[in-house]
């Protein structure tokens, strides 16, 4: 690898582009974008073909954690992941870089906004991130916690791999109330008027009043009138 190099034009966007992950996860991502862009350099438009070996090599972290990580800011538009035929190639997102100039646009480089933090892109990825926010916030509350997990996207609860239980019950939480949504539920009126009905056609003397009348021809609704 070329070492000459002295160092790396990372702007805050991207520091405060990470404020929405957890600490420990937001320090363990940033490790993992510094070794991605150790091998993605400018001229090769901000790419570099890597194994999670190379990267575990540079910041000692473990194989799980790293594919996480790589989910993550993927999932973030700041490093993109595209699957290969011998691994995978990452191209690290410009917008988080210091501009330069008379470089040439690459694949994923798009304008920049403002305040990073507020970009399109985040807009699934939140829902990820929030999991933990809840659960940490709502802390002994297990009720409030499944309550405000079942709002959240079912593919995101799905895909958590920490608070596993917690989704889960808020997976069938969220299946529960939309099943409730789609039911169609008969006035109570309705139903008292039909167990009224019940009730008198199982009465012995109803029935034989009934049948009476059937036989004799009344129609005791016609001299009501």
């Amino acid at each position: 690898m070329n070492t000459s190099r002295g160092f790396l034009h990372i702007t805050y966007k991207l520091y405060h582009h990470l404020d929405l992950i957890d600490g420990e996860r937001k320090s363990h991502c940033l490790n993992v974008f510094l070794s991605v862009m150790k091998y993605a350099w400018k001229k090769n438009g901000y790419k570099a073909d890597l194994r999670h070996e190379t990267i575990h090599k540079d910041t000692g972290l473990c194989r799980t954690t790293i594919k996480s990580c790589l989910e993550t800011l993927n999932k973030l538009n700041i490093v993109k992941s595209i699957r290969g035929r011998s691994g995978k190639t990452y191209i690290v997102n410009e917008v988080f870089l210091k501009a330069e100039k008379l470089y040439e646009p690459t694949q994923i480089a798009v304008k920049p906004t403002p305040d990073s933090r507020f970009t399109t892109t985040l807009e699934e990825t939140i829902y990820i991130n929030n999991i933990g926010k809840i659960v940490k916030s709502l802390a002994g509350d297990s009720q409030r916690i499944i309550e405000e997990l079942s709002k959240l996207p079912i593919e995101d609860l799905k895909n958590e791999k920490v608070n596993v239980y917690l989704c889960k019950q808020a997976i069938q939480l969220k299946e529960d109330n939309e099943i409730k949504s789609k039911a169609t539920y008969v006035n109570a009126d309705k139903i008292l008027l039909a167990l009224s009905k019940i009730k008198k056609e199982t009465n012995p003397r109803y029935r034989e009043k009934k049948a009476y009348n059937i036989r004799n021809g009344i129609k005791p609704w016609e001299n009501k009138k």
